[in-house]
């Protein structure tokens, strides 16, 4: 097997991630922070059962008149109820108000509608506890590997674990997707699924360093990211495929899940080859025979 030399270019592929992270730290500034949704925000949801086909941009019409930035999607088996987000607070008067416009617009009655005010249910504490949960996570991993294989393998590891959490922050920085409380287990995901990735291509180089003796860090990545490159990329685009499907044909709460996800094993894929590989070999300090320990 030719052994292609991914590590030649190992600051290329740190330079991308940083412009990458960059431009997402830029829009973080510039929109104020991520978008919450109303799991964190609070807010009122409205179900509107239509019953027959209808348009969703006469529903954002009336929607538009009391917020502008509502999340309205289709709901149901047949697409014929209205599901409507939005953070503001309706009063009573105002509800009344919408009633009216979805009966004129659609000819149904206030027992078509369903208003569900909405506490944000995640609050500080639990957002302290997501990210401790993070952290536990990361330091069982750390632990974890440490142990199996070294503790430069355990660091980085966790350099591409942070670099993959950053990635799905990035991405719903730029596009002002709503952060609800699916993001929060899609990184909890992620993290599961990115290590394990990791794992694989450091269990080859580990197994390279006893039949590889006279070689050194560089080419011994090299051969162990080549050797296992196939089964990369079969895997990730195998999970791709069946998230895709998910985002494609789920329901609009299986969507807000099955996004972060794309993105987080796309961003795993690369940070198992591309960054945790590069980053043991800097932490390696030389570029000499290495000596199976």
């Amino acid at each position: 097997m030719k052994v292609i030399n991914f590590m030649k270019y190992r600051f290329l592929w740190f330079s991308i991630s940083g412009i990458i992270l960059a431009v997402g730290l830029v829009f973080l500034i510039i929109n104020g922070g991520l978008n919450f949704g109303i799991d964190f925000t609070g807010g009122v949801s409205i179900q509107a059962e239509i019953g027959k086909d209808f348009n969703i941009e006469d529903v954002r019409t009336i929607v538009a008149e009391f917020d502008k930035e509502a999340v309205v999607t289709y709901a149901g088996n047949d697409n014929e109820t209205a599901l409507i987000k939005t953070k503001v607070v309706l009063d009573e008067e105002t509800q009344a108000d919408i009633v009216d416009s979805f009966k004129e617009n659609f000819g149904i009655e206030a027992t078509n509608m369903q208003f569900e005010v909405i506490g944000p249910s995640i609050g500080n504490e639990l957002k302290q506890q997501a990210v401790t949960a993070l952290l536990f996570a990361i330091a069982g991993i750390l632990i974890y590997i440490s142990i199996r294989f070294e503790w430069r393998f355990g660091i980085a590891a966790i350099v591409a674990l942070i670099h993959d959490v950053l990635m799905m922050i990035v991405v719903f920085a730029v596009f002002q997707i709503p952060v609800n409380s699916s993001f929060i287990a899609a990184i909890l995901t992620i993290v599961g699924y990115s290590i394990n990735d990791t794992i694989v291509i450091f269990d080859k180089v580990r197994e390279n360093i006893k039949f590889s003796k006279n070689t050194n860090s560089v080419t011994l990545v090299d051969r162990s990211v080549t050797q296992t490159m196939a089964r990369s990329i079969n895997t990730s685009l195998t999970t791709l495929i069946a998230i895709l499907a998910l985002y494609i044909l789920g329901v609009p709460s299986l969507r807000e899940f099955a996004l972060p996800l794309l993105v987080g094993i796309v961003s795993g894929t690369y940070s198992s080859i591309f960054i945790a590989s590069p980053v043991w070999i800097l932490l390696k300090k030389d570029t000499k025979p290495i000596i199976a320990q």
